[in-house]
């Protein structure tokens, strides 16, 4: 079956990609537009793969027909929330030397509204300022501009759109006498009005419209109408529309008295595994971690599992493990074997193997937006390959501002300028069947999969690698990496989402540009996004693609910084070598003059939110205080209860010890550290102490 898949919702003007399921590269798919709203305009090329821009709001469907049947493909366009943003920078911005009177009169202009594709956005210069303009949805947004497509010299620009969140909807079902009745709990974004709801069926199933009652935000269907399989889709709308949230209803055996089922569950697809919520994760940079002199091997590695053990972390994300000739691994030349230089898969099972004896879950990274280009494969396709003409994307050759002297009259897709690892192209069943094959080679060797550049791979592919996955282990992991974070990557696509805001917000509090309190906004802009209130996110201070916090902030703001990911609501990350005052962003793990205290602050964070509940609990409350000694601005206090217990937790992001008066009456002893800190209502903070409310 080549369904297309659920329900798609978008905005007007963007772009959604359309195509069939488990796809044969030799198959025959046609499409074209069955319904469109009477204002429209929008057509669909040709193609086994389509792109659909709705023009106005209203309901689009698609049909696509194969070899032997039609599948129907319904697209539920909304109205747009955008303004016009203006980006500038002057001459002085730029971090280059020499005379810039010499500065070109155009510039270079990336960020998320081009997907980071240079050559498509240009700024012009006016004056001594380089300006563009261009429509975008409310929100924050960066711009980087630079002359040439090296990117040595940069500047950047900030704008932020005012205007309101998205809405979130939560579906829940109950029976009422004969019938199934989902209800829909819509949630209003802090700066957007009251959402109505719609629901939507699921053309896969056999649920017919005719059979179902919407009132307001509840649908009804009498049980005896239900099929063996009926998905039920709703989003909430107001100025702009939520994230859809997703019912399955299966029935069992039906009553040969009622036409009912027998029995009936209802799942909750889109929601992470429920360990995901209770988990750390420990990120290993590969070819950093055996030492100095060792090489890092899967065997290396699993030698070294005792140590990962004893920090007491649920899962172990690997970066890329399969063939590649750099040292970080996402240039990736064999998508199927292990690299030689670390092992063999055999090896690398052992090591899965190990991991799990000691109850330590593996993800390791799935790159498949691209590869490198001294994969066979692009080799192949740039040669002229008639197979491999659709494998990677094309550009035209004027677009392409690289130094780099591509053989025929176009270039490749890439990001940024990442000339050696060209896009791979998914409007090519031939590449959505290749990629497939990805995911099929390594699920069941891992328990899960960080998903390197999440927001480059197609909306509906990460669809069907998720029912594909999950269909067979629910508790498979799958975590994006969309920089910034993006809410629609949480549509029935992927569990657990890098947190980018808090990542931002330690970032400027640490460095003293912003004060402790920031983490509240960065903690508000999760429903303002539109994150459904079930979602999970990783928080974390430190990854692979960025500089070492140890670096660019201190070792006194880290330890509160630290703090904060294990004791706010989240997936705390630790990335090898943060708990060992590692200073390089992918330096050598310090083995033998590693800090052991900062190693044992880690390892006494991880008990402490293992032991208390209130601390994985998605309450979060600030709480009022006095700063008696210390800087105000690099304090914060807040409380978090889940119900039965409550914590009282004070970060201090500077050196020396605070000393701050709380409004919340707490106990004497710091439960991290087992140090009495509290006396005549002030407690005494170094970095992190957490206190329990003194009626908890």
């Amino acid at each position: 079956m080549h369904h297309p898949g659920p329900p798609r919702f978008a905005a007007v003007g963007e772009s959604v990609e359309l195509a069939p399921r488990q796809p044969d590269p030799d198959m025959a798919a046609e499409w074209r537009l069955a319904e469109r709203p009477a204002a429209s305009t929008a057509t669909l090329g040709d193609g086994p793969v389509c792109h659909l821009e709705p023009d106005v709001p209203g309901v689009y469907r698609a049909a696509v027909s194969t070899a032997d049947e039609t599948h129907e493909q319904v697209v539920r366009a909304f109205a747009a929330v955008t303004e016009t943003a203006r980006f500038s920078v002057t001459a002085e911005d730029f971090d280059c030397d020499g005379d810039t009177a010499d500065l070109a009169d155009r510039a270079i202009v990336i960020g998320k509204f081009n997907d980071f594709t240079m050559g498509t956005h240009w700024a012009e210069r006016d004056g001594d300022e380089w300006v563009i303009e261009t429509e975008l949805p409310p929100g924050t947004h960066h711009a980087i501009f630079s002359f040439d497509g090296s990117f040595e010299s940069t500047a950047t620009d900030e704008v932020t759109i005012e205007g309101p969140g998205r809405p979130r909807v939560e579906l829940t079902s109950e029976t009422v006498n004969a019938d199934l009745v989902v209800s829909a709990d819509a949630h209003t974004a802090p700066s957007g009005s009251e959402p109505e709801v719609e629901f939507y069926l699921d053309g896969r199933d056999a649920l017919a419209e005719s059979a179902v009652t919407i009132d307001g935000d509840k649908l009804r269907v009498p049980r005896e109408t239900l099929p063996e399989t009926a998905r039920i889709h709703a989003v909430a709308v107001a100025e702009r529309h939520s994230v859809a949230d997703t019912l399955v209803v299966e029935c069992g055996k039906k009553s040969e008295d009622t036409g009912a089922g027998e029995t009936i569950s209802v799942s909750r697809p889109a929601d992470p595994p429920a360990w995901a919520g209770d988990a750390t994760i420990y990120e290993i940079f590969v070819r950093s971690f055996a030492g100095e002199t060792v090489d890092t091997t899967f065997e290396a590695i699993e030698r070294r599992v005792p140590y990962i053990e004893s920090l007491g972390v649920d899962v172990v994300w690997l970066t890329p493990i399969q063939a590649s000739p750099t040292r970080h691994g996402y240039h990736i030349t064999d998508f199927f074997d292990t690299a030689a230089d670390l092992g063999t898969r055999g090896e690398f099972e052992s090591l899965v193997d190990r991991f799990h004896d000691a109850g330590i879950r593996v993800i390791f990274d799935l790159v498949i937006n691209h590869s490198s280009r001294d994969h066979p494969a692009f080799q192949l396709h740039r040669a002229g390959v008639p197979e491999y003409e659709d494998y990677y994307e094309r550009i035209p050759a004027s677009q392409d501002v690289s130094d780099v002297d591509w053989a025929g009259e176009d270039a490749p897709g890439y990001y940024f300028n990442w000339t050696r690892i060209p896009n791979l192209n998914y409007d090519s069943l031939d590449v959505r069947r290749w990629m497939l094959d990805v995911v099929d080679e390594w699920r069941d060797v891992v328990d899960g999969f960080r998903c390197d550049v999440a927001w480059g791979v197609p909306h509906g592919f990460w669809k069907e690698v998720r029912e594909r996955v999950k269909a067979d282990d629910p508790e498979f992991l799958l975590l994006d990496e969309t920089v910034p974070r993006d809410a629609a990557f949480a549509e029935n696509e992927f569990d657990v989402h890098y947190d980018t805001d808090l990542f931002d917000a330690l970032r400027d509090i640490g460095t003293g540009e912003a004060p402790a309190t920031a983490l509240f906004e960065a903690l508000h802009a999760t429903p303002e996004r539109g994150y459904p209130d079930r979602a999970a996110h990783m928080r974390y201070v430190d990854n692979h693609d960025e500089d070492r916090y140890i670096d660019e902030c201190g070792a006194a703001p880290l330890r509160a910084a630290i703090g904060a990911t294990f004791t706010l609501p989240g997936t705390p990350m630790i990335y090898a070598g943060q708990e060992r005052g590692v200073e390089k962003q992918r330096g050598t793990m310090r083995w033998h003059d590693g800090d052991n205290a900062l190693t044992d602050f880690h390892r006494r964070l991880v008990d402490l939110r293992t032991d208390y509940a209130a601390l994985r609990a998605p309450v979060v409350r600030p709480v009022p205080y006095t700063v008696e000694t210390g800087d105000a601005d690099r304090v914060v206090a807040y409380e978090r209860t889940d119900g039965d217990e409550t914590l009282v937790v004070v970060l201090h992001f500077s050196d020396g010890t605070a000393t701050v008066s709380l409004d919340t009456p707490v106990g004497d002893t710091d439960l991290l550290s087992d140090d009495q800190v509290s006396g005549d209502g002030t407690v005494e903070v170094g970095d992190v102490v957490v206190v329990p409310a003194a009626d908890s």
